[in-house]
Parts: C-alpha cells; sequence; structure tokens
C-alpha cells in the first residue's frame, strides 16, 4: 500500500489539495490502497497511520514523500519518523520512495498551470518566467531548482529565473518579487510567476504576493493529473525489485 507523506500547514487549503490529489492517485488506480499522513499540523499523523495500518494486519508500506526536492524533510525529519515507528512496529516492512522532483512530469504540470492562468505558446518569446519555489538552504534542492530554470529557459521564454519565497538562498536566489522587478528592469514585455510548490500555504501565499508586479500569476500544482501519475511512478519505482531502493527501515 501506499503511504503519502505531506508536511501539513495550518491553512486548511494544504490538507484539502493533498487530499484532492491522493483521491486522483486512486481514480487512476482503485486496487491500490493509498493512505495521507502528516509531517505537523494536520491529522492524521505519520505513526497515527503507520500504528493503524499495522493493526489492520497490513505487512507492506510505501512512504511516498510529497516533496520536490530532497532537503531537509526528506532526508531528516521522514526518515526519523519511520525509523521510530517501524522500532515499534516490528511486524510493518516500510519503505521510504523517492521524492517527486525533478521529474518531467512536474514541468508539465507546471506548464499545464501556466496554460490555465493564460500563457500561450506563442506569449514564450515576450515572456520572463520566475519559477519560484519554497526555498531551501539545501545544496542539493538549490542545484535541482537551479536545473529546472536551466530546462526551462530551452522551451521558449525570453528569460527564466528561479526564485525562492523565503529570504535569498546560499546560491544567491532571489525573492519573487526582486525577480520580477529584475525582469522589468531588463525591458522584458510580459512576466509570468509559476509557484514550484504542491499545496496553498504560508510560503505559496508570499510568493502570491511577491508576484503583485507580474502580470500572470499561476496556481500551485496541487492535484494536477501529471501529480498524480508521478506518484504513482514513484510507488512502482519503490516496488520494483529491479530498481535502487532506498534502505528498508529497521530498528
Amino acid at each position: 500500500m501506499l503511504l503519502v507523506i505531506a508536511h501539513g500547514s495550518r491553512d486548511p487549503r494544504h490538507a484539502a489539495t493533498v487530499h484532492a490529489l491522493t483521491a486522483r492517485v486512486r481514480s487512476l488506480r482503485p486496487g491500490l490502497r493509498v493512505e495521507t499522513g502528516f509531517l505537523d499540523f494536520n491529522a492524521p499523523s505519520v505513526p497515527q497511520v503507520l500504528e493503524r495500518l499495522a493493526a489492520q494486519g497490513t505487512e507492506d508500506v510505501i512512504a511516498l514523500p510529497l516533496l520536490l526536492t530532497r532537503a531537509f524533510h526528506a532526508k531528516s525529519d521522514i526518515p526519523t519518523v519511520l525509523h521510530e515507528a517501524r522500532s515499534r512496529l516490528p511486524l510493518l516492512r516500510v519503505r521510504q520512495a523517492e521524492v517527486l522532483g525533478p521529474s518531467p512530469l512536474l514541468n508539465s504540470a507546471l506548464e499545464r498551470r501556466l496554460h490555465e492562468a493564460g500563457i500561450r505558446p506563442g506569449d514564450r518569446s515576450s515572456t520572463g518566467l520566475v519559477l519560484a519555489s519554497a526555498g531551501s538552504t539545501d545544496p542539493e534542492a538549490i542545484a535541482v531548482i537551479a536545473e529546472i530554470a536551466r530546462e526551462l529557459r530551452h522551451t521558449g521564454w525570453c528569460s527564466v529565473r528561479p526564485a525562492f519565497a523565503s529570504a535569498a538562498s546560499p546560491a544567491g536566489f532571489p525573492r519573487t518579487e526582486d525577480a520580477v522587478r529584475a525582469l522589468r528592469d531588463e525591458g522584458v514585455h510580459r512576466v509570468a510567476v509559476a509557484p514550484y510548490v504542491i499545496a496553498p500555504g504560508r510560503l505559496p501565499d508570499r510568493i502570491a504576493a511577491g508576484a503583485a508586479g507580474a502580470d500572470v500569476l499561476a496556481d500551485v500544482l496541487g492535484a494536477a493529473p501529471e501529480l498524480a501519475r508521478l506518484l504513482l511512478t514513484r510507488y512502482d519505482e519503490a516496488c520494483s525489485p529491479a530498481a535502487a531502493r532506498p534502505a528498508v527501515l529497521t530498528a
């Protein structure tokens, strides 16, 4: 079975979006049991879900971080939570799947949201794009965002700038509003902001506020069909004996 692990938020839109996404996953694969657990703020927590599954006799769980990059939560928080749960539940076998990104499916979901916001293929040559992520100090996560921005530059945009919703990164990524301003200063005719985040919350709201000077603000990735397909891809990879798997968490 698949356990989707989301961060959680005090913003009710966050949990609603996560549940909409997992519902779409279930619709794509009706025979797969899909559960959702949260690290913070929302119920049920990850340990609560795992305890319930163990009590029901479940033996194998693929724990999939609902994260776009491998940063602190994927490298520390989630492995710790899963290890502690496994110590208490010795009959439950838990494997942690890879995070969602990078993936061409995420880029497709991003393009879907931009299209829904009014961007057409012919607009790209006169439009500068701000790729706005939540932010991280993790070098691996920063490198992934930079690489996605480089890839997008080759798809017809006149300019692409990565930006963080949080404070400026060690890589020198500006905040969303500063990236928008820089494109304006370059004389870019039209500016679009694409939030590279899954669900609404405090940092996506900060991205939206920083996009006030832009012409177009796309929606968060949310329950995009490409995201649902990607969750199943990561699940299948974790289940495949031929795939390189993260280590089984043992007591």
